[in-house]
């Protein structure tokens, strides 16, 4: 399949060499708003085609599918220009600011026959299915704390007086949006959409959370997710239930699984090996859906992103966070 790329950061090269790995995308073109930055892209990653205009490379025929890793405020409006081409779109995530935006975004995917995907690495890894194949030797679950917190180097600059994308509210930035998706999707796809929300955060002077603790609520017990881009944590993850607890080295990537039986204290490891370049397993995915016209899998994922982005828009909801597309 035809590949093309909108965005130059490292997360853009990433997915380029996954999607490589994975033998079923081939990148054909990129795109960025300079000239010489799009050559240099193109030249370095093999791409037959470069391209400064949006739309031009939205009409393009040597595209078929593409990957958005472009600052969270433009997914949209970049993600229709595409769809309403008949591109099949990845985006990275967040996918959209609010839910309004996505609505739109998926009404317009069916309306042109094409495919819209959130890019969530953590999900769709092997180690992801094991654990949520083995959950129920915890038994009945009472408590889970999932806390992904990784200093960002760019808030640095932030202390010096800037404003970095992840850290302002103009391009629909903050730490729950950013990295609290990961444990977050981790929860949805593991426990289901809880029953309610509450977030607790640290708000910066940009307007956006630079940390924050995101409760979910359930029938029955309650997670607790940490996350952070204003300071670290070495804290792994942890599903405790009344038979035993799982404990996870990290929410993404999920390297390591280990099952402690309450009453045996016995340790059992469950997790595999995985592929160092871990996108690889969303880009097969995604690739195998539009091949095969899987709808049924797709309407899982479409799903589990809807939950995702209600949880997250009704946490910023409740702390004022808005973002510069909602103004």
């Amino acid at each position: 399949m035809k590949l093309g790329t909108v965005g130059t950061g490292w997360i853009t090269a990433s997915f380029i060499e996954a999607a490589k790995h994975s033998g079923k995308l081939n990148l054909t073109g990129v795109y960025s708003r300079t000239v010489e930055k799009a050559k240099e892209l193109a030249h370095t990653y093999n791409a037959e085609h470069y391209f400064t205009d949006l739309e031009e490379m939205a009409k393009s025929p040597e595209i078929q599918a593409v990957y958005i890793a472009s600052p969270n405020s433009v997914h949209f409006e970049q993600a229709l220009t595409f769809l309403k081409n008949k591109k099949h779109v990845i985006c990275e995530k967040p996918i959209f600011s609010n839910t309004a935006e996505m609505t739109e975004a998926y009404q317009t995917a069916e309306e042109n026959g094409v495919y819209l995907f959130e890019a969530i690495r953590n999900i769709h890894t092997p180690n992801f299915q094991i654990l949520k194949e083995k959950l129920h030797l915890a038994g009945n679950l009472r408590s889970a704390i999932l806390p992904y917190m990784k200093y960002s180097s760019r808030y640095d600059l932030f202390l010096q007086g800037e404003e970095p994308n992840i850290f302002s509210s103009t391009y629909s930035g903050g730490a729950l949006v950013d990295l609290g998706v990961y444990p977050l999707f981790l929860a949805i796809g593991l426990f289901g959409e809880p029953q309610k929300v509450t977030y607790y955060p640290v708000i910066l002077r940009s307007g956006v959370d630079g940390s924050g603790t995101l409760i979910l609520e359930y029938q029955d017990f309650v997670c607790t997710i940490l996350c952070s881009k204003i300071s670290d944590s070495v804290l792994p993850c942890e599903i405790q239930g009344e038979k035993g607890t799982f404990v996870l080295e990290d929410a993404a990537p999920i390297s390591e699984i280990k099952f402690i039986d309450c009453r045996s204290k016995e340790h059992e490891l469950f997790s595999v090996a995985q592929e160092d370049k871990d996108m690889v397993y969303e880009c097969i995915k995604f690739a195998e859906i539009i091949e095969t016209n899987n709808d049924q899998e797709y309407e899982k994922l479409k799903e589990w992103s809807k939950k995702v982005l209600r949880v997250t828009e009704e946490a910023r909801k409740q702390n004022n966070i808005v973002f510069g597309v909602e103004r």
